[in-house]
């Protein structure tokens, strides 16, 4: 064969022959990078155990973790691009928190707050007695016999509980140092400055200043020994606790014998040593207001003592009678309504 035959017989094989395959350059890898924070309540203080879950665009599942004790986690190799997290605890409203990972870089987010939320959360709210007692005292010092008398001392609750020591000192000074006390004091004061009672005391602005000064600080004295002091020391409740129920016959028996027997802290009524012994003693107290010569003695500080049950005794017989009719604010039970 001519050597130009060949030649042309190796160029056409050389163009039939299929190209060599090339290899493709491998796709351009992106750097990994993390993502971490700090789980936190409203006050800045950490939350443990807070469920974290990272989601991607366009990537099934979810990666989650748990904070730690200080509230951190982190999400290491976490490839670039933007991402979601989803932070939740119980007792706490969940957030969504959204960003992005650049190459190789670490996202360090602000702190993630969660608000409280009583959504799922069971709360038992539970009055304490001492709390219902004051409830009650704040509802009796609105009581008032024709809106301007303090009719404080009353109960209209068939559901009172008793008061602690510090509440009966509150009602009993509520009582005591209410400008109608004043006020009777100077109606009082200026009887006896016409009268001359205790001329010990002289006559003229100083006599009725002394005058005015020795009948409020008995009465302020007797107030506060009967209805604070010696019931608070002999566990005893210092009111009238109005019955308004039974025959009227029932009611009279009831109205006077809390002259001489009141219900003691745990329920029960007792002899009511609080009134009789406070009556003793601020009787024998108050001679020291009086001139030496006005002082009273022993025998008639106890018919003093005698005069000051019988008076409660009828004042008992109208706040069951008649009261609770003029007084404003008196709590009204439901067969009142």
């Amino acid at each position: 064969m001519r050597p130009s035959c060949v030649g042309l017989v190796v160029a056409l094989l050389l163009c039939a022959s299929p190209a060599w395959p090339q290899t493709a350059a491998p796709s351009e890898v992106r750097a990994a990078g993390g993502v971490s924070g700090t789980v936190v309540d409203e006050t800045g203080g950490p939350i443990a155990g807070a469920s974290v879950s990272l989601s991607r665009d366009g990537a099934a599942g979810t990666l989650d973790v748990v904070a730690a004790a200080d509230g951190r986690f982190s999400f290491p190799n976490i490839p670039a691009g933007p991402f979601r997290l989803t932070v939740s605890s119980p007792g706490f409203a969940s957030q969504t928190v959204p960003g992005v990972v650049e190459p190789g870089g670490v996202v360090n987010l602000p702190p993630v707050r969660l608000p409280l939320t009583l959504g799922n959360v069971d709360v038992d709210v539970t009055v304490t007695r001492v709390e219902l007692a004051e409830q009650q005292i704040k509802e009796q010092t609105r009581q008032r016999l024709f809106g301007v008398l303090p009719n404080f001392r009353v109960s209209y609750r068939a559901d009172a509980v008793a008061l602690n020591g510090r509440q009966k000192f509150k009602l009993a000074w509520k009582s005591a140092s209410d400008p109608t006390r004043f006020a009777g004091a100077a109606i009082v004061a200026g009887i006896q400055q016409a009268r001359n009672d205790f001329s010990g005391f002289g006559s003229g602005a100083e006599g009725y200043a002394k005058r005015y000064a020795a009948f409020y600080a008995t009465s302020f004295t007797a107030t506060m020994i009967s209805n604070a002091v010696l019931p608070a020391l002999l566990k005893q409740d210092p009111r009238y606790f109005y019955n308004g129920t039974g025959s009227k016959t029932a009611r009279v028996g009831y109205a006077l014998s809390r002259a001489v027997v009141r219900k003691a802290d745990n329920g029960r009524w007792q002899p009511d040593y609080s009134r009789v012994l406070g009556s003793l003693a601020s009787g024998a107290l108050s001679n020291l207001y009086y001139p030496e010569e006005d002082r009273r003695s022993a025998r008639l500080t106890f018919e003093n003592a005698a005069l000051a049950i019988g008076g409660a005794a009828v004042g008992n017989l109208f706040q069951e009678f008649l009261f609770k009719r003029l007084t404003t604010h008196a709590h009204k039970s439901a067969e009142d309504r």
